[in-house]
C-alpha cells in the first residue's frame, strides 16, 4: 500500500535524481554520490533539498509520503523556479550550516571511531 520512503532525502534517492536538471546539477550528484554517506557534502546536498522540498512537514499518511520520498523530490526538481545555479546556491548554503555545525557540536564517539579492519 505504501511506497518505499527513506528518512527524508537520504543519498540512495539522490542518486535516482540524478537525470532531473542539467548538466550542472548532474555533476554535483554524481560527485556527492561517490561520497560516504556521513561526507559533510553528502549531508549537505540532503538538507538543502530537504529545505527546499520541506521534508520536515511531511507525514507518513500524507499523499507525498504514499508517493514516496524518490518521486516527491523528482517532482519537487522539475517544479523549482530557480536555474541550477540557485539549486547550487542552495546546496552552498546547506554545506556552510553542515560545516559550521559540525564545528561546534561534538559528535558522538559511535560516530568517530574507526571500525576494526574484518579478519581474512
Amino acid at each position: 500500500m505504501y511506497a518505499q520512503n527513506a528518512l527524508l532525502i537520504s543519498p540512495v534517492v539522490i542518486a535516482r535524481l540524478r537525470g532531473e536538471r542539467g548538466p550542472l546539477w548532474q555533476e554535483l550528484v554524481e560527485r556527492v554520490i561517490t561520497l560516504p554517506q556521513d561526507d559533510p557534502e553528502s549531508l549537505a546536498l540532503s538538507l538543502a533539498l530537504i529545505k527546499i522540498n520541506g521534508c520536515l512537514n511531511c507525514e507518513t499518511d500524507s499523499y507525498r509520503a504514499m508517493r514516496g520520498c524518490t518521486a516527491c523530490a523528482r517532482q519537487m526538481l522539475h517544479r523549482f523556479k530557480g536555474s541550477d545555479e540557485k539549486l547550487l546556491n542552495c546546496y552552498a548554503e546547506a554545506l556552510l550550516d553542515v560545516r559550521a555545525y559540525l564545528e561546534t557540536h561534538e559528535l558522538h564517539p559511535a560516530v568517530t571511531e574507526k571500525k576494526p579492519a574484518r579478519a581474512a
